[in-house]
């Protein structure tokens, strides 16, 4: 039978992401719109983003937090260009973005002392043949594959290398051990549902150190540059940033980090993400023709949900068509790179209420293509 109850918000997108429970745009504070970036107004409020970002997540005191351009995408680009070259690297990937950092570092810096640890789309590769010697990159969280690293007890605490994190669509979802991660990079419209097109870049102070005692031997666009005259260039990560921000998406990031904080913090962000992966694990583990990309139960992601079918790609196709028709769940198709299947975003802001009604569309739709 056709169910008949909809979910009241079918956005499960993995990015652009759902915006939070209860969202008004009529709310955001509009004061820095048509205003100077550079305006004692605007600098506070960058600030403002800056600071809550470091409370809300527990980024230890001496890490810097910069809001730079160009989403996760830009915020890596600007580290690889910046920081590689210095040492071997270990580049773990299993996923589409993973890869898309290894074939940067060997096809265009064309880097020679690189390591590829690579596994296939639902597995993780073996995280303990990291050097500590080396410099590691690694995505925390599979977005297009659904596997995600369930710690960090593999990353060394005498590493002489950095760790550089692209994790975001981890951040706010999953803990991260600080202590472990030299460079973190995220962006707001994943698991905060902010909006595109700025990033993040958290660096330890051996990631300062880096930056101040190694020169690449490249060019390096002013886009890319975070130091000048071999030091930081501090204003980035006081609010002064690189480029022109849209003021309109940085009051949108503090309305999501507010939000955060409202609900009970970082913690009870991760344990509704948590709460919405088990609701989808019931259903797939009742379900004879559903199945979790992810081989490995403690590696499967709580935010962006991969599942595959017994069903062919044209099946697939003809299911997600079927619940975009109905509006009850948008953009749930597979990454273009992945295996034919779902994705089913499954972060902070997606209520359970709205997955739970979701599931009964799941089995009408696929009863629909496959009879």
């Amino acid at each position: 039978m056709k169910p008949q109850l909809k979910p009241q918000n079918p956005n499960f997108s993995s990015g652009p992401c759902s915006k939070r429970p209860g969202y008004d745009l009529t709310q955001l504070d509009a004061s820095t719109l048509g205003r100077s970036h550079r305006s004692s107004l605007g600098k506070a409020v960058l600030a403002e983003s800056i600071e809550k970002t470091k409370a809300i997540l527990g980024i230890p005191e001496d890490y810097r937090v910069g809001i730079v351009p160009a989403s996760d995408t830009g915020a890596m680009e600007m580290v690889m260009w910046s920081m590689l070259g210095a040492r071997p690297i270990d580049v773990f990937h299993w996923e589409s973005f993973g890869s898309g950092w290894l074939a940067d570092i060997t096809k265009q810096l064309k880097l020679e002392q690189v390591n590829s640890y690579l596994a296939d789309y639902g597995s993780l590769p073996d995280l303990t043949q990291a050097n500590p010697q080396h410099d590691t990159i690694f995505t925390w969280n599979g977005t297009t594959s659904g596997v995600k690293v369930p710690n960090g007890d593999w990353i060394s605490d005498d590493r002489e290398g950095v760790t550089i994190c692209d994790a975001t669509s981890a951040v706010f979802a999953m803990p991260m051990p600080w202590e472990k991660l030299d460079v973190v990079t995220f962006s707001w419209q994943k698991v905060l549902g902010g909006e595109g097109a700025h990033g993040v870049i958290v660096l330890s102070p051996k990631a300062v150190e880096r930056l101040e005692s190694y020169t690449p031997p490249w060019p390096l666009p002013k886009i890319f540059r975070m130091t000048k005259g071999g030091k930081l260039i501090e204003g980035i990560f006081k609010g002064a940033t690189i480029n022109t921000p849209s003021m309109l998406c940085v009051v949108d990031y503090v309305d999501a980090l507010d939000w955060v904080a409202d609900i009970g913090g970082v913690g009870a962000a991760i344990d509704k993400s948590e709460s919405n992966l088990a609701v989808l694990t019931n259903f797939v583990e009742s379900r004879h023709w559903i199945h979790f990309l992810a081989k490995e139960p403690t590696q499967r992601s709580n935010t962006s949900v991969c599942l595959t079918l017994d069903a062919s790609e044209q099946q697939v196709k003809a299911m997600i068509k079927l619940l975009d028709d109905e509006g009850v769940a948008f953009d749930i198709g597979a990454y273009r790179d992945a295996p034919a299947g779902l994705r089913i975003w499954a972060g902070a802001t997606v209520e359970s209420s709205d997955l739970e009604a979701l599931l009964p569309w799941l089995d009408w739709a696929y009863a629909e293509v496959t009879q």
